[in-house]
């Protein structure tokens, strides 16, 4: 049984290094603009969240990737194909979830599977049932993959559109807020369906969602979109620890065995010109805790600790980059384009 993975994986022994790329892609509906100048770039086999509020644009550009509407303006590629002109070969290495996806109630798993795989694969009935059993197997169906679809849960249907949409084993999921309407038993299933179809299978996966909670769990990277514009693009780490480009906080518990000590560490680190604030709160047994915001994140990790040692009398007990929450991160960069 051969697919259209395989087929690559003759003529291709060089993978690309982005599996989505885009550059200025635009989209307008008369004189609406539902997506402005994107600039992504999601790299192969990682988990990529695509977040912003509804209206973003973000099934506009899943819709664009997918060849399903064509871009006003702009360019994009996946797997260095282009979205126009290649985008039934795209197709063919993709697996798409749709939000709501909607099958025949009178029909098994078993038998939508079967159905769907058959667009995908020649040969043998048997490989053809095996592939069947391993999606099956994948999303915990197979105890449920004989009844009719029409008695399933919320959460057994999810699962279903993930078997389906990686039913012809493609190098790149597309989910359309694959966890959206699922209680959080459900929603934790998907999303570890989504990391053993990372971790396992070398898929890349590009979603979009409005649960910042899970994004933060599982996501590799993730990118902000507002009203169709690009907000923020950035390592889930990296997005987590910065306030933006170049600016991180970090967070220190000090002990000192002189206020004068404490107060010459204190200037020498305000004297800093990538310093922008230092917040100082008392702590148990003489600690004392800070809170220094920089503009220049390498300058901070290669002298900050340097500085408040360089004086006799002061110990650095604890010292790390602040993490702060998704949620945190999103609203930031929402309410400094304008608000909601």
């Amino acid at each position: 049984m051969k697919t259209s993975r395989d087929h690559r994986r003759a003529s291709d022994s060089r993978p690309e290094p982005l599996v989505i790329e885009t550059r200025g892609l635009t989209k307008t509906y008369g004189p609406v603009v539902a997506l402005k100048e994107l600039d992504l770039s999601v790299r192969r086999n990682s988990i990529f969240g695509f977040l912003g509020p509804n209206g973003a644009g973000k099934t506009t550009t899943m819709k664009l990737l997918l060849g399903l509407a064509r871009p006003s303006s702009g360019s994009g590629s996946v797997f260095g194909k282009d979205i126009v002109r290649e985008s039934f070969e795209i197709r063919r290495r993709v697996g798409y979830l749709a939000q709501d996806p909607r099958y025949y109630g009178y029909m098994t798993a078993r038998e939508t599977l079967r159905f769907a795989a058959r667009f995908f694969y020649s040969g043998p009935e048997e490989a053809i049932e095996r592939r069947v059993g391993e999606s099956l197997d994948l999303v915990g169906l197979s105890d449920r993959a004989d009844r009719q679809i029409k008695g399933f849960s919320g959460g057994e249907l999810q699962r279903l559109g993930l078997a389906q949409a990686q039913i012809n084993d493609p190098e790149l999921l597309i989910l359309d807020e694959p966890a959206a309407s699922l209680d959080p038993m459900g929603r934790r299933d998907v999303l570890e369906i989504m990391e053993r179809l990372r971790d396992e299978r070398g898929t890349t996966i590009f979603y979009s969602t409005h649960i910042l909670d899970d994004v933060q769990r599982v996501s590799d990277s993730v990118a902000v979109l507002r009203n169709g514009r690009l907000l923020a693009q950035a390592p889930i780490e990296e997005l987590l620890t910065a306030g933006g480009a170049g600016t991180a906080v970090f967070e220190l518990i000090l002990k000192s065995v002189s206020e004068k000590a404490l107060g010459e560490a204190r200037e020498r680190v305000r004297s800093r010109e990538w310093v922008s604030a230092l917040e100082e709160s008392p702590g148990p047994g003489g600690e004392h805790g800070w809170v220094v915001s920089t503009t220049d994140e390498a300058a901070a990790e290669e002298e900050l600790l340097r500085l408040i040692l360089a004086g006799r009398g002061v110990r650095v007990l604890s010292f790390g980059k602040r993490r702060q929450r998704l949620e945190d991160a999103f609203f930031n960069l929402i309410e400094r384009d304008g608000g909601s």
